[in-house]
């Protein structure tokens, strides 16, 4: 009771931004609507950074018949991709996350909330591996990418400016992010980034800290 009326403070008192996003978000039915209206076909390419267990590719895949990259880091959550798509060719599981720099790194699990960036005390904990972005779009032979989907629990904000510096997000039609806010700085980190994609992408939707998408100039 004590953590409903702390909630029902923020949202409706302090008008906390983050949750009006959230509680706007799902009164839009954000995850059946925006998350996969885009102009997309069989032809289409389309990068799952931060796959969990398959859902939005599969979603995506079914609507359009796409080509789709999955990008998930965590071993057990790879190979539920591995056994649910076992069958479809043209969607791709691939055991390792993208980002600045390629290495293996210590990540606290906590199911879709798994991070490299949030481990707390007492949290289970697994070596996962990551690669560079320009690296894998060079090994992977991709060029013009349709979508990205990123949903990576921090690791936006390494992976983003990577793109960025690299040129590689002008290869990229539709962006689509969620920022997380967990750490300090992430607001001011946010906006950073917010406007150097404004040099290339101009703002479709957004729900502050919830999802967001960018549309290439």
């Amino acid at each position: 009771m004590a953590n409903k009326i702390v909630y029902l403070y923020k949202l409706y008192v302090l008008r906390d931004s983050f949750l009006v996003s959230v509680k706007k978000w799902f009164k839009d039915f954000g995850y059946n609507t925006f998350q996969l209206d885009y102009p997309l076909d069989s032809k289409s390419v389309v990068l799952d950074v931060g796959g969990y267990v398959g859902d939005y590719a599969g979603a995506i895949h079914q609507k359009y018949g796409c080509r789709v990259y999955v990008f998930e880091p965590v071993p057990a959550f790879y190979r539920e991709c591995v056994d649910r798509f076992s069958n479809n060719p043209s969607i791709i599981c691939l055991n390792y996350g993208l980002s600045s720099n390629s290495g293996w790194f210590e990540m606290g699990l906590d199911n879709n909330a798994s991070s490299f960036k949030r481990i707390e005390a007492g949290d289970e904990t697994q070596l996962a591996q990551v690669r560079s972005v320009t690296e894998v779009f060079a090994d992977l032979g991709l060029g013009k990418i349709d979508l990205i989907k990123m949903n990576i629990e921090g690791g936006e904000f390494d992976l983003l400016p990577a793109m960025i510096d690299s040129g590689l997000i002008k290869q990229v039609r539709y962006i689509q992010i969620q920022f997380h806010n967990f750490f300090e700085g992430a607001v001011e980190d946010r906006l950073c980034i917010r406007k150097l994609l404004e040099k290339t992408h101009r703002q479709m939707w957004n729900y502050e800290f919830v999802w967001e998408s960018w549309e290439l100039l």
